[in-house]
């Protein structure tokens, strides 16, 4: 092959009166090289391993006959320590609480049987924000699209619960032991003949914790986190979280938090659109949360006291005895008796709370950019002023504005046109019970396996 490439350069650089003659020899030559580099594509997927003599490249024609074609994802059958051993071992999820009663329910957690005037009748769970890797995967099992056929794959699927194993050992100072089994996965994976057909760029896998719980740069036992994100084999993979970091990276992509509404059929969602749409909305706007005293450069506590000064704000403060606010029938009995809802960041950027208040039909109210509009850009309009107000940070933390004002310029018009944009987007950020189909209902599971497949597609 490096001869005919050879014998290519010297003809081009012959002059032009004798190239006619040594034309055929051209394209003679150009034929043996594109022959050479197709039986060489061909030989290195048959050469991947012992167990690749089954395995093909994916068609290069979709079936225009087939509902699935271009749809097709296939699912890693990982060893149980991956998934299901680590559901086993609940308790050790996080120090400070019993993850096992969240986990339960397929990730949904315990249904809500006494929901009272505040919430509709089903469909309603206590659901934990850090469970969305389970609540995935087994919507991932109903997909009408799966393939145990991978080279028939658009896209692949690891269904690592790698969320849940960082959680584990966030405070462990070893990061020989909070990488153990990211290490053991990758392994696993650069083993296998599906990884290798493009290095991994059509995989997908999934977080249910922030960018930050997976970014430490170095094998430091001082610092935060795990590594998955800054391994050079998962920046191939697209990587979804409820919270991405756009601005270091491209592959990451940000997903909603999961809220406690998880309907059985379409009958659900129309049920409760209606009931946050005619509900009664007596305060202007309203925070839930905590304030965050020793945070340096939050507004938390700015926030809290403008709320607090304001007869037009109600305030639920997380921080107090017997303000629970991990409890759905507090914070929606909150977010539904208000126009807008207050959404400083907290520990970091996004917080689950801005989910929850839209789907009370709560206008959100953001103070940082990285709150929604460079994250969740498959779920919410690009113009944001559609259904939300953005109020800069930097105007609140040196007391140049004051939220009321800002939010009481709003016309009685102006509020109803965006609660009802707010409204019209809750189907695309409620997860669904995984235990049901849903036909007529795109979900954010449904939204993101579109772009994925789609952004593999493009790759």
């Amino acid at each position: 092959m490096h001869a005919i490439m050879e014998k290519e350069k010297s003809i081009l650089k012959m002059p032009l009166k004798s190239k006619h003659l040594l034309y055929p020899l051209l394209f003679l030559s150009l034929f043996l090289l594109l022959s050479r580099l197709l039986f060489l594509s061909h030989s290195s997927h048959i050469l991947l391993s012992p167990s690749s003599s089954s395995f093909s490249l994916p068609p290069v024609h979709a079936d225009p006959s087939d509902p699935c074609s271009g749809r097709y994802v296939y699912v890693y059958d990982l060893p149980d320590k991956f998934n299901s051993d680590i559901l086993r071992d609940c308790h050790t999820i996080l120090p400070w609480i019993d993850m096992c009663p969240f986990v339960s329910n397929m990730g949904l957690g315990p249904q809500l049987t006494e929901t009272g005037s505040v919430l509709t009748e089903t469909g309603w769970h206590v659901t934990n924000q850090w469970v969305l890797e389970v609540i995935f995967h087994n919507r991932m099992r109903q997909y009408e699209c799966l393939t145990t056929n991978s080279s028939q794959a658009d896209a692949l699927f690891v269904p690592f619960y790698v969320g849940l194993d960082t959680g584990r050992h966030l405070w462990v100072k070893n990061v020989s032991v909070r990488d153990s089994l990211l290490v053991q996965l990758i392994q696993l994976l650069k083993s296998r003949p599906e990884w290798s057909v493009i290095g991994g760029r059509d995989h997908f896998i999934l977080s249910g914790r922030a960018t930050w719980d997976l970014r430490r740069e170095a094998d430091d036992n001082s610092q935060w986190g795990g590594k998955l994100l800054t391994l050079p084999e998962v920046k191939n993979m697209t990587v979804l979280l409820i919270e991405s970091c756009p601005w270091e990276s491209e592959n990451e992509f940000a997903i909603p938090y999961p809220t406690n509404f998880h309907p059985s059929n379409e009958s659900q969602v129309v049920e409760w659109q209606e009931k946050v749409r005619s509900t009664n909305r007596p305060w202007l706007f309203s925070f839930a949360g905590a304030r965050r005293p020793g945070q340096t450069g939050s507004i938390r506590d700015q926030v809290s006291d403008q709320c607090l000064k304001s007869t037009r704000c109600n305030l639920l403060d997380c921080a107090l005895p017997g303000n629970d606010c991990d409890l759905p029938m507090s914070t929606m009995s909150l977010f539904q008796s208000s126009n807008f809802c207050l959404q400083p960041p907290g520990d970091t950027p996004t917080r689950r709370s801005a989910f929850d208040s839209m789907l009370a039909g709560c206008i959100p109210v953001f103070f940082n950019p990285n709150s929604a509009y460079t994250q969740y850009k498959w779920y919410l309009p690009a113009n944001y002023t559609e259904y939300s107000v953005y109020i800069p940070e930097d105007d609140v933390r040196d007391g140049s504005v004051s939220i009321e004002e800002v939010l009481f310029k709003y016309s009685a018009e102006q509020i109803g046109k965006m609660r009802e944009k707010v409204i019209s987007l809750i189907p695309a950020f409620i997860y669904k019970d995984p235990s049901h189909k849903l036909e007529s209902v795109r979900d954010a599971f449904d939204l993101a396996i579109d772009a994925v497949l789609e952004r593999v597609k493009s790759i």
